[in-house]
C-alpha cells in the first residue's frame, strides 16, 4: 500500500505537458537566430515557451502540426526559441548579456506562450500571448511580411481584413 501511495503522488508531482519547439521546425537559440536573420534579411519569429506549459504543448499539437505553416514560417522567418524561465545567457542587438528569462520580463511574457515577431536587427515589431490557430499565424504573417506594421497597429489590420 505505501509503495502505491508513494507512485501515486510521485505521479502527481510530475508536470503532464512539455514545451519544446514544434517538432521538425529549424529553431535556434536567441543568439544563433538574430545572427541569422541580419545575414538573411529576413524577420525573426521568437517563441517563448517554458517546462509544463500545457498551452505550449498545446498549440506544438494543433497549430504546428500544419504542413503548409511549418513551410511558410520555415522558409521566411529565422525560427528562435526560447525558455521562458531559462538562466542561458544570451546577448541583445545592444551587446548588453542577460538570460533568457530576463528577456521575458523584459517583453512582458508572465505567460506563455507568447510569440514575438522581430526586424532582422532585434526590434519588436509585435507580440502575441496564448494558444493561437494556423490562420492567425497566417495573418500575424501577412501583418509582419507585408509591412503592415509601418503605418498600422495588428488589431486595426486584423479588423480591416475582409
Amino acid at each position: 500500500m505505501k509503495t502505491f501511495l508513494l507512485a501515486a503522488c510521485l505521479a502527481l508531482a510530475v508536470p503532464t505537458a512539455w514545451a519544446d519547439p514544434p517538432k521538425g521546425y529549424p529553431f535556434v537559440d536567441y543568439n544563433a537566430g538574430l545572427a541569422a536573420a541580419k545575414a538573411s534579411g529576413k524577420p525573426v519569429f521568437l517563441y517563448f515557451g517554458r517546462y509544463g506549459c500545457a498551452w505550449c504543448d498545446h498549440t506544438n499539437k494543433k497549430t504546428f502540426s500544419d504542413a503548409g505553416l511549418k513551410a511558410l514560417y520555415s522558409e521566411h522567418y529565422e525560427l528562435v526559441y526560447a525558455d521562458a524561465e531559462s538562466g542561458k545567457r544570451i546577448t541583445l542587438p545592444t551587446g548588453e548579456r542577460i538570460t533568457e528569462a530576463e528577456l521575458g520580463v523584459r517583453l512582458k511574457a508572465f505567460a506563455t506562450p507568447l510569440f514575438v515577431y522581430l526586424t532582422p536587427q532585434g526590434e519588436k515589431i509585435v507580440q502575441v500571448p496564448g494558444f493561437k490557430t494556423v490562420r492567425d499565424f497566417r495573418d500575424y504573417d501577412r501583418y509582419v511580411r507585408g509591412g503592415h506594421y509601418k503605418t498600422q497597429t495588428l488589431l486595426e489590420f486584423l479588423g480591416s481584413k475582409s
